[in-house]
């Protein structure tokens, strides 16, 4: 079995062009790496590294951040939709990933690639939690959010050679996130602005919204179109994971929205 893992670890990925050009994606240890790194900082190393010391000014580091994150989620959201809706390469009802000869394949391969990267960027955010003080941001659902964004697509990039099923939930992320780093954006830029952005409380409900489509797009696939091929193995993780970030997200706006609403008017 540990040799098992040790090859899948070290092989290449499954599209060859991939594994020979894309940064990444000729070993699985890199991104292993990068994610034991992230978890023992934000969780305990970065806590140690800021004991003695003040919070930092990075602001400007933050704004140009967040206005980079917005541009980069809106050109993967607009691509994405693009090949979806617009002018549609893919069939909603099953998306599969791309055979290699086919002439969007190197679209597909790039924006793929590109989204995986970016959810390691995205690892940036706790980070500037950490060098901020700010641990009471530093939640499970946060950090759980995180990791298994950039495992998930990292891996079936590897193995499958794209994005499949998961180019909904792909492009309707990069939606969300290019409002949420929006909202990031103006917070750094005048923090007393922070507490009267009403749309605050929209961002999770959006965030709510976006698991809702995904859990009911992968339902519609799974029960009207059993034959098809993308592996069904996934078609359930999409379904589980989708389930339990509605309850994740869930759980937070109740207790973040609703609970100091009702006490108030108590």
């Amino acid at each position: 079995m540990g040799v098992d893992i040790i090859e899948l670890f070290s092989r290449p990925a499954k599209d060859p062009v991939m594994a020979s050009s894309f940064p990444l994606m000729n070993s699985g240890w890199t991104v292993t790496v990068i994610l034991v790194v992230y978890l023992a900082f934000v969780l305990k190393l970065g806590k140690i590294f800021m004991q003695n010391r003040n919070p930092y000014n990075i602001k400007n580091v933050m704004l140009v951040y967040n206005v980079l994150q917005v541009i980069y989620n809106v050109i993967l959201f607009l691509y994405g939709l693009d090949m979806i809706l617009i002018h549609p390469i893919y069939n909603i009802r099953c998306i599969e990933v791309l055979p290699l000869d086919h002439p969007f394949k190197p679209t597909e391969r790039i924006l793929t690639y590109l989204y995986v990267v970016n959810k390691i960027i995205d690892l940036l955010d706790t980070v500037f939690f950490v060098l901020r003080k700010s641990y009471k941001q530093i939640t499970f659902l946060h950090v759980y959010h995180h990791v298994l964004m950039v495992s998930s697509t990292y891996w079936i990039l590897r193995i499958y050679g794209g994005s499949g099923q998961f180019h909904v939930m792909g492009t309707l992320n990069t939606f969300v996130h290019s409002v949420m780093y929006s909202y990031y954006f103006i917070s750094a830029l005048s923090p007393g602005l922070k507490s009267s952005l009403w749309w605050k409380r929209y961002i999770t409900e959006i965030q709510l919204i976006q698991f809702v489509i995904i859990l009911a797009q992968s339902l519609i696939v799974l029960i009207f179109n059993p034959s098809c091929q993308f592996p069904i193995f996934l078609q359930y993780v999409i379904l589980t994971q989708s389930s339990v970030m509605i309850i994740l997200f869930g759980k937070f706006y109740i207790n973040t929205y609703i609970k100091p609403k009702s006490k108030k008017t108590q």
